[in-house]
């Protein structure tokens, strides 16, 4: 039964994906408004929120919108190099950092949800009595319990690189497991091994029904997860395909895009929240 709940899981965001570009292809086709290449989070991806935004976006311009979904490490170095048109991601200091180095422009932050820590509903490592992260991570970390990480440098592995820092944990031995997948992967990979990970919340509540893992520990402004929409300049890259990368911006921080993003729900529950999360 597991075997079959994992097939599934994977097969969904596959043609969740395969779905929004045939839909986005056909919209674009009727304006042949020209194309861009959105990378963009594992997390956009696996979620399902890309199937809500980018058809109405190509409706509405003709703009097909080709997508290609990384960790957040590998999407910033594929705009760093002009590799793409326009970047949805989730590590706003660097993103900040390579906007001030000239690499990218008209960034803004476009939405939010927050990162939870999830295990098997059994905790071992008694989190679910544990208010503070740093204090989890040392109770995972003493008793050996079960750690996937994404291993992947994407925002997700970035933030909990610096969590075990905080912690005062270099994480290393049998319990500790890197895979080096997205978030989707990663999350069925604890699931089977019955072991904790950290997740955004969008990608575990859209794949909860066909998981085992709660959530364990929440709340923590340090948990907050930015996402962040900008262009790849053109003064850099020339190539690259500003004006219809920036109406792809605008129409995401419209009323429209702000609406869109608010009202994508999985059973009733809001993924993400459109605007600045931080100051929350």
């Amino acid at each position: 039964m597991k075997a079959r709940k994992i097939i599934l899981c994977l097969l969904i965001p596959v043609l969740m994906f395969s779905c929004c570009r045939l839909v986005a292809g056909c919209a674009g086709d009727q304006g042949d408004g020209g194309s861009i290449l959105l990378v963009t989070t594992t997390s956009t991806y696996d979620s399902g929120l890309l199937g809500a935004l980018i058809p109405v976006f190509t409706n509405e311009t003709g703009i097909e919108v080709r997508v290609l979904s990384r960790g957040t490490g590998q999407a910033l170095e594929l705009g760093r190099s002009g590799d793409a048109d326009v970047l949805l991601v989730h590590d706003r200091a660097a993103e900040l950092k390579l906007v001030a180095e000239g690499f990218f422009t008209d960034r803004y932050d476009v939405m939010y949800n927050d990162f939870v820590v999830v295990g098997p509903a059994a905790d071992p490592a008694g989190l679910s009595g544990i208010k503070g992260i740093e204090e989890a991570l040392q109770a995972i970390a003493a008793g050996g319990f079960s750690f996937i990480s994404r291993g992947d440098d994407s925002g997700t592995n970035r933030l909990e690189r610096r969590l075990w820092e905080q912690a005062g944990i270099s994480p290393a031995g049998g319990w500790y497991i890197a895979v080096g997948q997205g978030m989707g992967d990663t999350l069925r990979v604890a699931d089977e091994k019955e072991a904790y990970t950290i997740t955004d919340r969008g990608t575990f509540v859209s794949l909860k029904k066909n998981l085992d893992l709660v959530v364990l520990l929440e709340g923590e402004k340090v948990l907050v997860n930015q996402y962040g929409i900008m262009a790849v300049s053109p003064e850099k890259h020339p190539h690259v395909q500003y004006e219809l990368a920036l109406q792809f911006i605008e129409f995401l921080i419209s009323e429209k895009g702000r609406e869109l993003i608010a009202g994508f729900k999985i059973e009733g529950e809001t993924l993400f929240f459109p605007g600045m999360g931080l100051d929350k």
